[in-house]
């Protein structure tokens, strides 16, 4: 990360290209290493703070290397994490004879900066919790309804129909929420807007139609709307309700999907 700097009163310069891409050289980062744990004699020392003092790269690099050490090194790479797995089977654990002969070099820097990120818990922050995953593997939307484009009064519910199985659901959402602004009790308008907010990745907006027309317990689409507000619960981290909506829809799916939420 810079061009030069003294260690035990040797300059030492870097590699241009390896400053470009903030590596740090081995002998500069073992004399961090011998800073931060504090095993410098006071002569070189008081050398290293006067070099920091003017040196404000070298400031940066016994920074960067003290938040990783400590674990909380947040630009760590996705492959780190596989060259650590790659690495578990033949060293799974660290034990005193490990870290008595653990020199910091860049190969071992990357597998302590994965083993440092998987102990602190940045794997479990970045991973794919439990029921997105689920929601992702369940959920598909509604292939909606057949239609003809005839000219009667269905032909906006129609027209919006057509967008919806386009894909199109902002356009097919603007459509029917006028059809239902004098429908308000439609279970249809209800049950595809639902269909048309979850596809759409707003299940906190498909919740409120769903929840309508389950409330009409005649309604031809009472089975499917436990279904899709299942998995709308599900994707709003709403556990407890999904599982009441998915038990009353009580479909090998469904089913599947409580047993999963339970393990």
């Amino acid at each position: 990360m810079f061009g030069k700097a003294t260690c035990f009163g040797t300059q030492i310069k870097l590699n241009p290209e390896l400053e470009e891409k903030n590596n740090i050289s081995q002998e500069i980062l073992e004399t961090i290493e011998r800073y931060l744990k504090n095993a410098m004699d006071a002569n070189e020392l008081a050398s290293f703070k006067i070099e920091m003092e003017k040196n404000a790269i070298l400031q940066q690099q016994v920074e960067e290397t003290k938040i990783l050490i400590s674990g909380v090194k947040r630009a760590a790479k996705k492959n780190k994490l596989d060259e650590f797995h790659k690495n578990l089977s033949k060293r799974n654990t660290l034990n005193e004879q490990d870290e008595s002969i653990f020199k910091f070099n860049f190969r071992t820097l990357s597998i302590a900066a994965s083993i440092l990120i998987l102990v602190g818990g940045f794997w479990f922050f970045n991973r794919t919790p439990q029921n997105e995953k689920l929601f992702n593997q369940y959920f598909e939307p509604d292939r909606g309804l057949a239609t003809t484009m005839s000219a009667t009064d269905k032909y906006n519910f129609e027209d919006a129909m057509v967008d919806y199985k386009n894909s199109k659901y902002d356009l097919a959402i603007k459509k029917w929420e006028v059809l239902l602004k004098n429908k308000q009790e439609n279970d249809t308008l209800n049950y595809f807007l639902g269909s048309a907010q979850l596809a759409n990745k707003n299940e906190i907006k498909a919740i409120p139609y769903f929840t309508k027309v389950i409330e009409n317990k005649e309604s031809i689409f009472l089975n499917e709307a436990y279904y899709y507000l299942g998995l709308a619960n599900l994707k709003a981290n709403k556990i407890n309700e999904a599982i009441l909506n998915f038990k009353q829809n009580n479909s090998p799916k469904s089913e599947k999907i409580i047993s999963e939420l339970r393990n």
